[in-house]
């Protein structure tokens, strides 16, 4: 469906909606759970924008709304018990900002609507039927879910540094969608002239074996397959990046601001900001299960130009000139 088509349909519903349901209940106090595997300090970049998105559509923090903040400070294994308790407090909803925090809540309630702020590949997941027609009592945000991100950050990488012949790929293999990406990049990586070479990250002392790994097979840059874990870690990627003189990219401009030298991918601050919409639908009446899942609309090209002075690296001009953002 086009957008155009799809935002005429969607208004059309919500003309159609009684108007007791349209309005804010007067006095009512809604309560929205918010689960981060990061802690405040990662997340306060999209946190603002996510409440600013709410204000616009006439929620005030702290009197018509609350929000109910839990933060893992990058220990996924208290995620399930920080999920536990947002269901016990009933909320009216719950926003996950990952594939895990969104399966992780789903095994608790199938009653509390729950707004994925971001997911990889949802459907593949069985986190909804469809993205049209979601089914449970999940919607929200689905990015990549082709994989065309990805082969588009080969591109970008071989655009940076011509003679490219081997790329290191970071990725966690315990996230179930980057099994498909990982095999999704092989054929544009062969058409580009490119060997790939994986190198697997399960955890924080994890890292350096994966960074041995990509120097002993001779990559000579590397792409980030971005999920919560590495993400927590990204600060910790670009130190070794550079330290090891490896140019990489990643998905979202979070990594270029921490030290990579390009990042590719949806806004997410932006994406944050529009999903205050799906749980002004949700207050006034709307089921998660009838709410299409929706794709970015935004993405970004960041180059950090201090990253690549530090890698003794020339950007080519074509490329600088076509960033969103450049960091000097």
């Amino acid at each position: 469906m086009k957008r155009r088509e799809f935002i005429a349909i969607a208004g059309g519903a919500a003309a159609g909606w009684p108007l007791a349901a349209r309005a804010q209940q007067p006095g009512r106090v809604y309560r929205v759970g918010w689960l981060s595997i990061g802690s405040r300090e990662q997340t306060i970049h999209i946190i603002k924008p996510f409440e600013e998105g709410l204000r616009s559509l006439g929620y005030r923090v702290g009197e018509n709304v609350v929000i109910e903040y839990r933060f893992a400070d990058g220990e996924m294994d208290r995620v399930p018990a920080l999920a536990a308790e947002l269901v016990r407090l009933g909320v009216d909803v719950i926003t996950t900002g990952s594939n895990a925090n969104t399966l992780t809540v789903m095994r608790l309630t199938t009653t509390i609507p729950i707004v994925m702020t971001n997911s990889v590949d949802p459907v593949g997941v069985g986190l909804v039927s469809s993205l049209a027609h979601p089914g449970r009592n999940v919607t929200g945000f689905a990015q990549d879910t082709g994989g065309e991100l990805n082969d588009k950050r080969l591109e970008l990488l071989k655009e940076a540094l011509p003679n490219l012949l081997r790329v290191g790929i970071l990725w966690n293999p315990d996230f179930t969608p980057n099994r498909n990406r990982l095999t999704s990049m092989n054929k544009p990586a062969q058409a580009m002239g490119l060997t790939l070479v994986p190198a697997e990250v399960l955890g924080l002392d994890t890292l350096e074996p994966a960074f041995a790994t990509m120097v002993r097979e001779r990559a000579q840059a590397f792409v980030v397959l971005s999920e919560p874990l590495l993400a927590n870690y990204r600060g910790q990627i670009a130190a070794m990046a550079v330290r090891d003189r490896l140019p990489a990219i990643s998905t979202t401009r979070e990594y270029a601001e921490a030290g990579l030298l390009l990042t590719y991918g949806a806004n997410l601050p932006d994406q944050f900001r529009r999903s205050a919409a799906f749980i002004d639908k949700i207050f006034k009446g709307a089921k998660p299960a009838d709410l299409p899942v929706e794709q970015p609309t935004k993405f970004e090209l960041v180059v950090n130009l201090k990253t690549a002075k530090a890698l003794s690296l020339t950007v080519p001009p074509t490329l600088l000139g076509r960033a969103d953002e450049v960091i000097e």
